[in-house]
């Protein structure tokens, strides 16, 4: 332990001095009720510390003492339906421990619960040759989630001992025996939080990671271990496009960071999450997510750590072979943390007042996604999926936190509040998004749910493009300047806005669309634009054709369960009888 003492206090920033056998990263207790901070910088034998806790009522010659240890999150059984704050201490034990409603300063409590006992199942026996990451046996951790006990890091040798039945996570479930001696090893580890975990090897992502959600399937997916930036102004769907992609997204699972929003946010989640059925295991969601909140009423520092506390509870789920999607709601909020802190060092200053680091922070937080070969003996797969909400001031997508993050992640949902105000669920505005993943991921859908798929997609893109320049036209010279033909984009355009990308997050089947319906919903409003210009060049005028009542048909597709999708292809043979039938009749004639 090494004890120095307060000479300064500015906000979350305490300088002490006396310090010197201290290092950087390190965790402190500061003040005489132990408040836990970090060391930041280090000058001379001066150490600036980072309190996550409430620092009123400290001053100068207060003590502080370093333990030694980085700030680090306890890993283990337990992690699951759990809501922890930024440094990972569990809020329904917090709320016992302080009898508050409110963060006090001083409570300790540990994150996870070192009574409660699991069933272990050994997986190798007594004399198995193991290393880093092996699997020693396995603990049913949720209905949903079986959770591995791997080695630790640092740790080869053989098995000389392994044990089965129910453990606390502090007891010893097997002992290895090492080249330094014999190891315990219990299921508790402990990891750095800001020190990614290892792995064999980084893939090359090129699978989506499904939503139903069409505009995201479609137009701007994501792959899985892929990264995503959602920014929008207030009030355009952030959150919302957040739940919905942790709701029906198809990772296994979820860890959600809520990161300085309102706590109502959190409140949501929290009342959701737990009623909402996982449609692949019929059970509650909540099974599978581990909640983080660091909301806007709790200390600002604590923000910095919590997305680093999300990303490492989300790489040791990664190790086991699951696949893991992390939302972070919102990296602005602690974009904001760093230049409050930044400030208090006396830091010069970047672009409108955020460190010159921004960037690099940045960049460390989204390299940690990915989908790799996880170390081990089973050459195991895991991928971290990582999708943020980026709140920049006034929606304007210029401002450094949103540039720095476009200038990392592959896929760009830009949420439009105009469209928000039309009540157009998901918000997410086409002309403005993009996906660096489509590629690839056309390429595998091409081979998995058809081999039009790619083509399909790419002509409802180039349809909304041509529907903006066609509007344009129309607000200068009116529809009646257009000719029939480019009416008819429009009238398709129109209908791949209202009927394809505007979902009903409350109608059961509209909310989740899986991507064999979207192909035959996509298929079916395309159909219509090939078989009205086929009416077209045999003579019939366009309002007939817009006048067919399979129009609502194709319209109403959306509504279709998804274990009755050949009522889609159904819809697409009427439309054909009924244009056959308008040709028939003669055309212009009847007109």
């Amino acid at each position: 332990m090494k004890t120095g003492k307060i000479i300064k206090v500015s906000g979350p920033l305490v300088i002490a001095e006396g310090m010197e056998e201290a290092n950087i990263y390190d965790v402190c207790k500061v003040g005489e009720n132990g408040l836990i901070g970090e060391i930041i910088e280090m000058r001379g034998d001066k150490a600036s510390i980072q309190v996550y806790e409430e620092t009123s009522g400290l001053g100068p010659g207060d003590p502080v003492v370093s333990t030694g240890e980085p700030l680090s999150v306890e890993l283990g059984p337990g992690l699951m339906e759990s809501m922890f704050d930024g440094i990972q201490r569990p809020l329904d034990k917090f709320f016992k421990a302080a009898n508050s409603a409110f963060l006090k300063k001083g409570v300790h409590v540990l994150a996870l619960d070192r009574e409660k006992k699991w069933t272990f199942k050994p997986t190798v026996e007594v004399g198995a040759e193991v290393k880093e990451g092996y699997v020693l046996g396995t603990v049913q951790e949720t209905a949903v989630v079986n959770h591995k006990i791997m080695v630790p890091h640092g740790i080869e040798g053989k098995v000389v001992e392994i044990k089965s039945g129910d453990f606390t996570i502090e007891e010893v479930v097997a002992v290895i025996e090492t080249k330094e001696g014999n190891k315990d090893i219990t299921m508790l580890r402990k990891w750095s939080v800001r020190t990614g975990r290892p792995y064999a090897k980084k893939l090359n992502p090129v699978e989506p990671m499904l939503t139903g959600q069409r505009v995201i399937d479609t137009f701007f997916p994501v792959t899985t271990g892929g990264a995503a930036a959602v920014p929008g102004p207030f009030g355009a769907g952030k959150t919302v496009v957040q739940h919905q992609v942790a709701k029906w997204g198809d990772a296994e699972i979820v860890v959600y960071v809520g990161c300085g929003e309102r706590g109502n946010e959190m409140t949501d989640v929290l009342n959701e999450f737990p009623e909402l059925k996982d449609p692949k295991t019929g059970e509650s969601l909540m099974k599978r997510t581990v909640l983080i909140a660091n909301t806007s009423n709790m200390p600002v520092a604590a923000r910095e750590a919590c997305i680093y506390t999300g990303i490492t509870i989300a790489e040791y789920y990664r190790d086991m072979g699951y696949s893991v999607a992390i939302m972070a709601d919102s990296t602005s909020r602690w974009a904001e943390a760093l230049r409050e802190m930044s400030g208090r060092l006396e830091e010069m200053p970047g672009d409108e007042g955020y460190p010159a680091y921004l960037g690099s922070r940045l960049a460390e937080y989204y390299e940690r996604a990915g989908k790799v070969v996880c170390l081990g003996e089973d050459e195991r797969v895991g991928s971290i999926t990582a999708i943020s909400a980026v709140s920049p001031p006034g929606g304007d997508i210029s401002e450094p936190v949103t540039q720095s993050t476009l200038r990392i992640v592959k896929v760009f949902w830009g949420l439009d509040a105009q469209l928000a105000y039309k009540r157009h669920f998901p918000s997410i505005n086409w002309l403005n998004s993009y996906s660096l993943y489509v590629d690839k991921i056309d390429k595998y859908l091409d081979e998995t749910v058809a081999p039009d798929w790619s083509s399909l997609r790419l002509r409802a893109m180039t349809l909304l493009q041509e529907e903006a320049s066609l509007e344009e036209i129309v607000r200068l010279v009116g529809l009646d300047a257009l000719s029939e033909k480019d009416r008819l984009k429009l009238e398709v355009a129109k209908s791949i806005r209202e009927d394809y990308l505007q979902q009903n997050a409350f109608h059961e089947e509209d909310t989740y669309t899986p991507l064999a319906k979207q192909y035959r919903m996509l298929k079916a409003i395309l159909a219509f634009q090939d078989e009205a210009l086929r009416a077209l060049d045999a003579g019939v005028y366009l309002d007939k054709v817009l006048a067919l009542e399979v129009r609502d048909r194709i319209a109403r597709t959306k509504y279709i369960s998804k274990n009755e999708l050949e009522k889609i292809d159904d819809v697409i043979v009427e439309l054909k009888q009924a244009v056959d039938k308008l040709i028939s009749e003669g055309g212009l004639a009847d007109a």
